[in-house]
This record gives C-alpha cells, structure tokens and sequence, in this order.
C-alpha cells in the first residue's frame, strides 16, 4: 500500500511520485517484497521488552560449549552473577519498556538509586556490576543478527565514585583466636568448613579453587614436594595452578579426607560432593531469618561473632597471609605468584607472558614453595604448635 489519500498531507500527486519511486527501484533489479518482509522482521525485533531481551541472553550465557580443556560448560560460567544483577536490577526498573526506548538517563538514574540505597544497602560496587551486566546485555543485543536495539544506552555515563579496596588484615592475635577457635566443638558450622577455612590462610588460594579439591587433584602428599593442581575450570583466570603445599597444608588435607573411599577433600555434610562456594563466607558472617516476625534476626551465628573477632572474609584471609609473606621479607613478584596475580613487570624488564607459562614452572614453584612453606612456619610460631602438631609448651 502507497498511503491513505488525504487532501492535506497525501494527494494523488503523492501517490503517483511513489509509484514511479517504485518503478525506478524495480528496475534497478531491487527486490522490493524482500526489503518490506526485512523491514517488518526488523520491526518486530525493535518491538521487544528488556525482559525479554534478558531471558534470551541468560538462556545464551548458560548454553553449554566446548571449553579449551575439551569439557563442555556454560558459555559464560559466572553466568549467574551476570543474571543475578541483571534480574536484581535492570529488571524491576526497566523490565516492561522498550529495550529501544532504553536511554542513557535511564540507566544513569538506576545507577544513582542502587548507591543511594533504593534496592537494599547502599552499595557502589552494585551498581558497578548493573552497568557492566547491562552495557553488555545491550551490546549483546545490537549485534548484526539480532538487532534488538541500534546501540547500547551504557555510553557515557557518569563516572561513579572510586571503591576503595578491603585492607582487612587478621593480627597475630586474631590469628590464634581463630585457628584454635575453628577446633571448637560447639561450633555449628561443618568440621570440614573449617578445614577449607584453614586452607585458606595457609594455601593462599581462593575459595572457589579449593572448595573443589579432589584426591586426584593431589600429588606426593607423603613425599617431599606435595602439591595441589587446580584446574583451569576453577580458577578465576582460567589457567591451571600448580600450588605448593606446606607441611601444615597437608594436615590438613589429612584431617579432612576421612576415609580412602571420600573423593572430594572438602566433602559437604550432604555427601562426596563439593561444597557451595559460598559456603565459608556464610560461616565467618552467619546467616538471618528471611521471613516472618524474626525477618533480619540472627538464625546461625557466624564464626566471626561466636570467636569475639571483628568481621572478615575468606578474601581477607588471603590478604592476611600475603601480608605475614611480606613481612616475612620475601619478594613481591614470588607472593604475587602465590597469589596467583598476574606479574607482567620486573624491574623496568617486561617479561613476556610466554615466559611466566612455557618456560618458568621450575623456578616458579621453587619460590612459591619457599614462600608457603615460610607462612606455614610463621603460622606455627604464632598458633604455638610444632611441626608434629603439638602445642608448644609455655618457657
């Protein structure tokens, strides 16, 4: 159809201009019908709600496919976090509108509300995570192929105020309340949980690498150098890690692997199965009621709270033991390493990337092992125990 005749606005002028319009582009070969059915798909594809756009891009991030190591996993594994902020945020706000009709005050606005504390406790680095969540459902969404939106609103916008990093670092004191209090009896959390919790300070590895350790994962725990191999698929950036393992680091696995038939270091109290990843930072926080009279109330005491100790988290634990590293004197660059922190720079030397993961592994973990076994030395002295595991006696 050419138009509805109208005195004012299309006349039969109109209509013959558009004809020979027509005409003219028929004979340039245009295939005109084509054009129209794009137009109308194209249309319809503008026509789509946020939370449409949402659920289509979790359903895409969670789709599993072929990872460098051969196993199949999400596309996107910490899809859920992305989702989460996505379904937290975006949605509430700006669910049910056109995501073409999505504007960078929008997102701006939301942004301001999520540090203002209109979503919860106030919080900067939440809406942090919203606008990388959202710039990269947007770009997501104007790719060539699905054409959703012309162009993401997350351009330009106002720069939010610096976060600044944890310093949470556990005393010598802390320290020794919080290693002989994880032996309590009475606390309620899992023997195990508190295990993986000691791992931790003395490991230097992140919690979602060690809450996974599988026998198989272990190597030379009765000889002379132990270690623990994490795979890729655990690690944050997604390179293996070979750790080093002290002395004290294998009691602990000891203590923990219970029987020769239990395949996961760190079982959950529900089976030979790895625990929840955020199982140790409940158990240092505690947990609260969520609904009825005692909404908000304590429901579990954390380790933290029952143990008298200022509030911490795992992370802080990794912190605490890159701290009794330094103080212990050795290098930056070998704590790093520990750490498993990227260390591009020595010195004024740029050290190629292909050094650090072909041809470095022997001297790396010579020192990572030094480093380790140095924490695992200076944790005795300040817990006051032998290498045997005794309490040292008092002079």
């Amino acid at each position: 159809m050419l138009g509805v005749y109208n005195p004012e606005t299309f006349t039969v002028e109109h209509a013959r201009s558009a004809v020979y319009a027509l005409k003219a582009r028929l004979g340039n070969g245009e295939n005109i019908a084509e054009g129209l059915r794009q137009q109308k798909i194209l249309k319809t594809k503008r026509g789509r709600a946020v939370d449409d756009i949402i659920a289509e891009r979790i359903e895409w991030m969670k789709t599993p496919v072929i990872k460098p190591d051969g196993e199949m996993r999400p596309r996107l594994e910490s899809w859920e976090t992305t989702a989460s902020n996505l379904r937290r945020f975006l949605s509430p706000r700006l669910g049910k509108k056109l995501a073409t009709e999505v504007t960078k005050h929008n997102i701006a606005t939301l942004s301001n509300d999520i540090v203002a504390g209109k979503f919860g406790v106030p919080s900067t680095s939440n809406a942090r995570q919203m606008r990388k969540a959202a710039s990269a459902l947007f770009n997501w969404a104007a790719e060539a192929g699905r054409d959703y939106v012309t162009a993401s609103p997350c351009v330009n916008l106002p720069k939010l105020d610096p976060e600044h990093p944890r310093t949470r670092v556990l005393s010598e004191e802390e320290i020794r309340i919080f290693w002989h209090g994880l032996d309590r009896e009475d606390l309620p959390w899992d023997r195990r949980t508190r295990l993986a919790l000691k791992f931790e300070l003395v490991t230097m590895l992140r919690s979602n690498e060690l809450l996974g350790a599988h026998r198989n994962e272990l190597f030379d725990l009765k000889g002379e150098h132990p270690r623990f191999d994490v795979p890729l698929k655990r690690v944050k950036k997604r390179r293996v890690i070979q750790q080093p393992l002290s002395n004290l680091a294998v009691e602990i696995i000891k203590e923990a692997l219970t029987s020769d038939k239990q395949q996961f270091v760190f079982a959950s109290p529900l089976g030979d199965q790895r625990m929840n990843r955020k199982v140790m930072a409940v158990a240092l926080r505690g947990t609260k009621h969520t609904d009825g009279k005692r909404k908000g109330q304590t429901k579990t005491p954390g380790i933290c709270a029952l143990l008298g100790l200022k509030p911490f988290t795992p992370h802080d634990l990794r912190r605490t033991s890159a701290t009794l590293a330094g103080d212990l004197g050795f290098d930056d660059a070998w704590i790093a390493k520990c750490l498993d922190h990227a260390a591009s720079n020595k010195g004024e030397q740029v050290v190629p990337s292909v050094t650090g993961k072909v041809y470095n592994h022997s001297k790396r973990m010579k020192e990572k092992r030094a480093v380790l076994d140095g924490i695992a030395a200076e944790l005795r002295r300040i817990i006051g125990t032998t290498a045997e595991g005794r309490l040292k006696m008092a002079a």
